[in-house]
């Protein structure tokens, strides 16, 4: 009874509401009625399903859905004096190692923990934040996934340093005031331009493996590449980004991840990448700079450090008023002949180099170095990364950095042959690393309960570095010396001939220096016209160019002109002009 008395009595107050609608009446105290609203600007969340997924009876071998883990939010950043509205979305995908088979039943799981977790098979899942702009079509809108390298290390740097649309503020070439640090918006994000997936390595940030030989399963040359085509491609499927223009972006070994990973994506599934860009590059191991010590009889990497000893040693040794006009250029390809001429002739000989011509040797690389001529002796006119960084600045107690060399520190011990730290890294580490972890958590709204993992220190002793090349048998043994991927950049170059490839490198770094990134890719096995694909560009500052502010707006404006050149989409308004041309060799 209750219930008819209700009902009849909306029914009688809805009809007289209508009729006094119609009359134009209003019932005593009812507001007079404003104009409809505006609809609301689509709010930032995950795409909707294309069509609602068929419910399946479960069966026991079923395993419980996984709980979705992304987080959207909006944002806007201001670059070249415009807003760009966007969307954020921090949160993880699953992959699984080469070989993994989706459509595989799943194994029933046993009563013993233990042997669920010695069995159990091997899977990540990997941590990303996406930048997406606001009211664009995905068609008309290119997609850079970017990553660091490593291998172990997050993608904190690329995302907080270069392109992310907020950056922590940091001092130049010296060591920055500690917290609370200034975390400000970035001008020179790449949003303008594209938008961004920055991705953490399986094991970094908030990325986790688990299950059996999960270490093995990701941690190698060829594992890594694997796990991140697997998440490329999920994310493509997800976000309905198959038909945008797609580039990859990676520093220091993400440049060895990129290479591997283009050419595995190029044959399956058959992905055609419009560009991929290297920031200090290293493609084959074999010429690190610290690696002939190990390996006697092999000097091309001491050839390849020297513009950057030069360009050190200059800095060093000019007023410090002086050091922003940057290292000359001239200087810089000089030190390149000789390296390529002289030195290299000089080396080769090995012992029968007669000793006018060494005495010769090495009064130019005491001109160049700032070594002394005795010590240069000592070396037998060899002398690695750790050692130039120990001696250089020796007689002062002070060590130069090996990722940025610009950057000075304390040295550990006056008597060490070696440098023991870098100071480059010490001076801005706690910068990144703190900035992000309240930006994720404050901002992004990521990250509660769950740990932050900048760098996987033990990495390196667990890591596979064999690699199996294009074009070797697919079940032939892999390459057991320091993983060398030029032949993958040559193969994805040429299966897909209009593929560009972008090399940015800074005058001032010793992990990948300049000349080395210029070598390799002169050596890539490719026909002449292919080498017109590849762009060179060259900065005043170290192995995370972007640190140094007029090398960050350089970097950007030559990275948007890049994508906006092979986008093969109509010019947008405001693009980018390149903000700096060649390398020292090219002037």
């Amino acid at each position: 009874m209750p219930i008819r008395f209700f009902s009849m009595f909306n029914r009688v107050g809805m009809a007289m509401w209508l009729l006094a609608g119609l009359t134009g009446a209003l019932p005593a105290g009812a507001a007079p009625r404003k104009p409809p609203d505006k609809p609301p600007a689509p709010v930032c969340a995950p795409p909707v399903p294309a069509r609602p997924p068929v419910a399946k009876p479960p069966t026991d071998n079923d395993a419980p859905p996984p709980v979705a883990s992304d987080i959207w939010t909006e944002g806007s950043v201001t670059i070249g004096g415009g807003a760009i509205d966007y969307c954020a979305v921090a949160g993880t995908l699953a992959v699984h190692p080469k070989d993994w088979d989706d459509a595989a039943p799943k194994e029933t799981p046993k009563d013993d923990a233990d042997d669920n977790a010695k069995t159990a098979v091997s899977e990540a899942s990997m941590f990303y934040v996406a930048y997406l702009k606001r009211n664009s079509e995905p068609t008309a809108r290119p997609v850079t996934f970017l990553f660091n390298g490593g291998p172990g290390s997050a993608t904190v740097w690329l995302h907080m340093g270069a392109f992310g649309p907020r950056r922590v503020d940091t001092a130049e070439a010296r060591h920055s005031a500690p917290a609370p640090y200034r975390i400000v918006n970035n001008d020179q994000s790449l949003l303008d331009a594209s938008d961004l997936v920055f991705i953490d390595a399986p094991g970094t940030g908030f990325s986790r493996i688990s299950g059996q030989d999960k270490e093995k399963a990701f941690y190698g040359v060829d594992e890594d590449a694997h796990a991140f085509a697997d998440f490329i491609t999920a994310f493509l499927s997800k976000y309905r980004r198959w038909n945008s223009p797609k580039y990859l972006f990676g520093e220091s070994y993400g440049t060895t991840r990129a290479a591997v990973l283009a050419d595995m994506l190029q044959t399956d599934p058959g992905i055609d990448f419009n560009g991929i860009i290297l920031l200090s590059q290293v493609l084959n191991g074999n010429l690190y700079p610290d690696q002939p010590k190990a390996s006697p009889g092999d000097d091309a990497p001491y050839l390849l450090a020297l513009p950057t000893y030069a360009a050190t040693a200059w800095y060093h040794h000019q007023p410090p008023d002086k050091r922003g006009a940057g290292v000359p250029l001239t200087l810089l390809s000089e030190v390149e002949r000789f390296a390529m001429g002289d030195y290299a002739s000089a080396l080769a000989a090995g012992s029968s180099l007669d000793p006018a011509t060494r005495e010769t040797i090495v009064a130019k690389l005491h001109d160049y170095t700032g070594l002394s001529a005795d010590y240069l002796r000592r070396a037998d006119l060899r002398v690695s990364v750790d050692e130039f960084r120990q001696e250089l600045l020796r007689d002062e107690g002070l060590i130069v950095g090996g990722t940025d060399t610009r950057f000075e520190g304390h040295t550990l011990d006056r008597l060490n042959r070696e440098a023991k730290y870098d100071p480059s890294d010490a001076a801005i580490g706690s910068a990144y690393v703190s900035a992000f972890n309240d930006y994720v958590r404050r901002v992004l709204k990521y990250g509660e309960g769950k740990t932050y993992r900048p760098m996987v220190e033990d990495i390196g002793d667990k890591w596979n570095f064999t690699h199996q090349p294009p074009g070797s048998p697919e079940n032939g043994p892999p390459s057991q010396q320091s993983a060398n991927v030029m032949l993958d950049l040559a193969h994805a170059m040429k299966l897909n001939p209009l593929l560009k490839v972008q090399v940015n490198s800074g005058y001032f770094d010793l992990l990948t220096p300049y000349f080395q990134g210029k070598y390799e890719m002169r050596h890539l096995p490719l026909p002449p016209e292919l080498r017109a694909n590849i762009d060179y560009r060259c900065y005043q500052s170290g192995h995370m160019v972007y640190v140094t502010a007029d090398a960050l707006t350089r970097l950007h404006d030559n990275v948007a002109d890049f994508i906006d050149r092979t986008d093969n989409l109509p010019p947008r308004a405001g693009r980018s002009k390149p903000g700096e041309t060649g390398c020292a060799s090219e002037q």
